[in-house]
C-alpha cells in the first residue's frame, strides 16, 4: 500500500516509534495506529562505505529521520549521491517505499521535491 503508519497514545496524544503495545511516555495502553504525512527532515546521518548487508552496495547513506509526527525513524537515504556535500541536517525529507516481495516494501526517505 506504500503508506507510512505510527502508532499514536491517546492518552498523551503522541506518535511514537517503534512500534510497541504501550506507550513509552506515559505507559499508556490505550494506543491505535495513524497514517503519517511521510515527510521529515534529516536528524542525522552517515555514508557507509563498507557494505553490511548482502546485496547492498556501499557506498550508501543511513539516517535518522525526524517526522513531523515526532518520532525519529532509522532509514536509508535515497535518491541523492552518498556524498556529505550533497546531504545536510536539517533538509526536507519525504518517504519512499522499496518492493522487497509482493507483501514486503520497506520505507526509505529522499530528498523532498522543491514546491
Amino acid at each position: 500500500r506504500h503508506e507510512l503508519w505510527l502508532p499514536y497514545c491517546l492518552t498523551c496524544r503522541q506518535a511514537y516509534f517503534y512500534p510497541r503495545p504501550f506507550c513509552p511516555r506515559c505507559f499508556g495502553w490505550d494506543v491505535e495506529w495513524r497514517q503519517a504525512s511521510g515527510r521529515g527532515t534529516i536528524y542525522t546521518y552517515a555514508v557507509q562505505y563498507r557494505p553490511q548487508v548482502p546485496g547492498i552496495a556501499a557506498p550508501y547513506v543511513t539516517a535518522i529521520v525526524q517526522l513531523e509526527e515526532g518520532p525519529r525513524i532509522v532509514t536509508n537515504l535515497v535518491g541523492v549521491e552518498p556524498d556529505p556535500a550533497q546531504i545536510r541536517c536539517d533538509m526536507p525529507v519525504e518517504v519512499t517505499f522499496e518492493d522487497m516481495s509482493d507483501e514486503i516494501s520497506l520505507p526509505m526517505f529522499r530528498p523532498a521535491a522543491r514546491t
